[in-house]
């Protein structure tokens, strides 16, 4: 196969060799080449970058738990009834759908890495406002606010991952995004502990936020930008460049060779694309794995754990504590699904994750229904739940996510899966509370318990087992299957 290189004037400076991009240029590459992994140093690089792109997970994680900790103590403080508790603690998933939205956007002009350090600012900033929040407006206000930056992160932390890694490590790759974001809710779960027999406890766990804030912000400014997302704005010689730093020069000219063979560089995004049913039933898939792994209902313990446990007997303190196991828990079993992820596929652990935590969820409904020594089984039966949450549809609907949309669409298609993502969110973190005071808390994980059986018959008939393929490979998988 002949690749043709841009021609510009750069000279461009390829493994101690001067490439001079004066005039059209074609590098033959071997149609049959399967060079795809870089050697283990640059292996170690992507992953060091990976990481750092994903403590924007970190910083999710954290904003979306620290309420948690709080809601015992802003709740009397701001005289809260369900209804607007419910608004207080979802309030952040309207920034997040705003945020998504707006960063589908930004990300298409200004690349993946300004954005990740624009929301890197909002997150310190929101913090800090949040927590000298004097009046519930301003408070939601700092809230949405986080959640603008909570929404940017969780679009662009793995969809850049999973645009740098070789594609026989992606599927880890793009776990260490959710790992982190379990480690930020231990963070937020911990502090939250820690901090809550202080005088003005609260405002101290959202104010804790602003650390791991700044950190990011430094961080990001030693990351490249996405060496796809570069040959969409045709700098193919910046983005060979981006390709050299995380692989040798055969693998560099290969993945270049790659993406330009299936990139349509100069057709950019537009509504006339969602009449073509390929890609509208590709969006379709996309926005109903994301809404199901929110239906799941595992934000409502993510939240509500505190409330939860109270209601099976244990007191405040003991109640925050029980978090802090369930971030413990969240920990140990999302490091164990990185493992898993590239062996056992991205399908089957959907399929067989959704049913068995529908099994956890119905034998948390029956406890409530049956009070069965609530205290001792409900810990063990959300722990369960929780497990099997990080081990399957916690990371892997990220990780197929951020590779299902074709090339020049995935920023937008992306950015508007994770918008419903957290519209789906805001309705179950918003619902719970009015739902445990006008129903019971039988009825309430009973529906989300069906919810999770539907997300595994969902996955079996529609998801595709895309694990060790590249980006484009995946895209010919999913497009070549409409009919």
């Amino acid at each position: 196969m002949v690749t043709q290189l841009p021609g510009s004037t750069i000279k461009y400076n390829f493994y101690q060799q001067t490439i001079t991009f004066n005039r059209p240029m074609q590098i033959l590459i071997k149609e049959n080449d399967a060079i795809q992994t870089p050697g283990k140093s640059k292996l170690f690089y992507v992953a060091v970058i990976s990481l750092i792109t994903a403590l924007g997970g970190l910083l999710f994680g954290f904003d979306i738990a620290i309420i948690s900790g709080t809601i015992p103590f802003i709740k009397p403080y701001f005289e809260l009834n369900g209804l607007m508790l419910g608004w207080t603690v979802s309030s952040l998933h309207v920034g997040c759908i705003l945020g998504t939205i707006f960063t589908g956007i930004i990300s298409e002009k200004l690349g993946r890495k300004i954005p990740l350090i624009i929301a890197s600012l909002l997150f310190a900033i929101s913090s800090l406002g949040a927590a000298l929040a004097y009046d519930l407006s301003v408070l939601i206000l700092w809230r949405m606010i986080a959640g603008l930056a909570v929404g940017a992160a969780s679009m662009l932390a793995p969809m850049y991952i999973a645009e740098i890694a070789p594609a026989t490590y992606r599927g880890k790759f793009v776990t260490f995004n959710q790992l982190t974001i379990i480690l930020g809710m231990l963070l937020a779960y911990f502090s939250n502990y820690i901090l809550s027999d202080i005088e003005n406890n609260w405002r101290w766990m959202f104010a804790t936020g602003a650390v791991p804030a700044v950190l990011f912000f430094i961080l990001l400014l030693f990351v490249p930008e996405s060496p796809r997302w570069l040959l969409t704005k045709k700098k193919d010689s910046n983005a060979l460049k981006v390709l050299e730093q995380i692989g040798d020069k055969e693998y560099a000219l290969h993945e270049y060779s790659e993406i330009k063979k299936n990139l349509v560089i100069d057709q950019s995004f537009n509504l006339s694309l969602l009449k073509k049913r390929k890609y509208l039933s590709l969006l379709i898939i996309g926005i109903t794995l994301a809404v199901l792994q929110q239906f799941s209902g595992i934000n409502i313990i993510f939240f509500y754990a505190p409330e939860i446990f109270e209601k099976s007997g244990f007191a405040t303190n003991d109640s925050l504590f029980q978090t802090v196991i369930i971030g413990v828990v969240n920990v140990v079993f999302t490091i164990l699904s990185i493992g898993l992820i590239e062996k056992v596929g991205r399908k089957w652990l959907l399929v067989s994750g959704s049913f068995v935590m529908a099994i956890f969820l119905f034998g948390i409904a029956y406890s409530f229904y049956a009070e069965l020594n609530k205290e001792y089984i409900m810990i063990y039966l959300i722990l369960g739940y929780v497990a099997a949450f990080d081990l399957t549809l916690g990371p892997v609907v990220w990780v197929v996510l951020s590779e299902i949309f074709p090339n020049k669409l995935r920023n937008i298609y992306l950015s508007i899966a994770t918008s419903f993502l957290w519209f789906s969110c805001f309705i179950v973190s918003f619902s719970f509370p009015i739902l445990m005071e006008n129903l019971n808390a039988y009825i309430t994980f009973l529906l989300f318990g069906i919810l999770c059986a539907a997300s595994g018959l969902f996955c079996l008939k529609f998801i595709k087992e895309t694990k060790g393929k590249s980006l484009e490979e995946i895209e010919k998988i999913y497009l070549e299957n409409e009919h």
